[in-house]
């Protein structure tokens, strides 16, 4: 009678250590490598010799501080990194570390520590990922919305200096003449006083339309009494001519600083005018609360929706992507979705505190 053949180790009979070290051996994203007590390597998988580019005979019985640069070492950070992690039981960190060849890459590590059933420590695991494609792109984002910041900054500063040249020189030139116009009407026989009064209905129409162009330039109710006050002008004045019904809400638990309140109204300003070139909506309703720290805005109307544009690229010439660059620049967020029950809404958000910036 013979023994039949061994039969092949059921996968789900594989011993636990057997399947922790094909998932070690299988990562090449992230170093992972154990440690004994004093910090010295004791295992090294892929990921650890293509992130570090140690072969494992090159590393294994090497103190853990190579990896680290010469201003970490001067501190005993990679001896603190322990001290804290067999102290508390985990330590993260993200900052410079070395490869063999003596480059540099922006890690996150997490050193965890490993304790017998005594309680005895009897190492540690640590994991490293290298971050430094996403730290330059981050780096590189931050830059761009820097020169952006910089750039919305000096528009809004010329805006409102052209604006106040307008008023303080135009405007009042224009008052100026029209009462002189009115004067002289009073002084003329009736066939000539009839040609001045003319002359001064237009100088009135002009003198309307260059506060119109000011308020456009800046919004004089942003200075004196505030950006409620200055979006609800706007939408009188606005909406009256469109044949647009308007609603104005806000729970603002403080008056936003100067800057972000002219990003909040420019946003606004550029959907509500959006809504009335392609929404073909009858109302618009803004919302304006504070939430996180920061000022949250909706504005929402009842007109075709963002499914239901015919032309699916044409969001990107609605003026979306400044509205989107304004509040990203401000150090917020920003989003355009289909409001249920029909109609669209634009959605903001943007930091009004320190804290909330940061």
């Amino acid at each position: 009678m013979t023994a039949d053949p061994p039969h092949p180790l059921d996968p789900y009979e594989r011993p636990p250590v057997e399947d922790y070290r094909l998932l070690v051996e299988s990562v090449v994203d992230y170093a992972i490598f154990m440690l004994d007590p004093l910090g010295r390597v004791v295992s090294w998988n892929p990921g650890a010799e293509r992130i570090k580019g140690y072969l494992a005979e090159e590393i294994v019985g090497r103190h853990f501080s190579v990896f680290y640069p010469a201003e970490s070492l001067a501190t005993r950070k990679p001896w603190h990194e322990l001290e804290v992690a067999g102290e508390v039981g985990r330590f993260e960190d993200e900052g410079w570390r070395l490869r063999k060849d003596g480059s540099r890459f922006w890690a996150n590590v997490v050193i965890t520590a490993l304790f017998d059933d005594q309680g005895r420590l009897r190492g540690f695991a640590k994991v490293t990922r290298d971050l430094t494609e996403r730290r330059r792109s981050e780096q590189a984002l931050r830059e761009q919305r820097r020169l952006v910041g910089h750039l919305v900054e000096a528009q809004e500063l010329e805006r409102r200096r052209i604006a106040w040249d307008v008023h303080d020189d135009s405007i009042q030139a224009m008052v100026a003449v029209g009462m002189r116009l009115q004067l002289l009407a009073g002084r003329l026989p009736a066939e000539h006083a009839a040609v001045v009064h003319r002359l001064d209905e237009t100088v009135r129409e002009t003198i309307g339309r260059l506060r119109g162009l000011v308020f456009r330039l800046r919004p004089p109710e942003l200075d004196r009494y505030g950006l409620a006050e200055a979006l609800d002008h706007y939408l009188a004045d606005a909406t009256g001519s469109w044949g647009i019904d308007y609603r104005l809400r806000h729970a603002l638990d403080h008056e936003p600083p100067a800057d972000t309140a002219i990003t909040i109204f420019r946003i606004c300003q550029e959907a509500v005018n959006n809504v009335r070139k392609h929404a073909r909506a009858t109302t618009v309703e803004i919302n304006l609360s504070s939430a996180d720290e920061g000022t949250l805005v909706e504005i929402s109307d009842d007109g075709v929706g963002v499914g239901r544009l015919s032309d699916p690229n044409a969001l990107e010439h609605f003026g979306t992507i400044e509205m989107r660059e304004r509040a990203e620049t401000a150090g917020g967020w920003w989003s355009l979705t289909d409001r249920p029950g029909g109609g669209a809404v634009v959605r903001f958000w943007v930091p009004t505190t320190v804290e909330a910036e940061r």
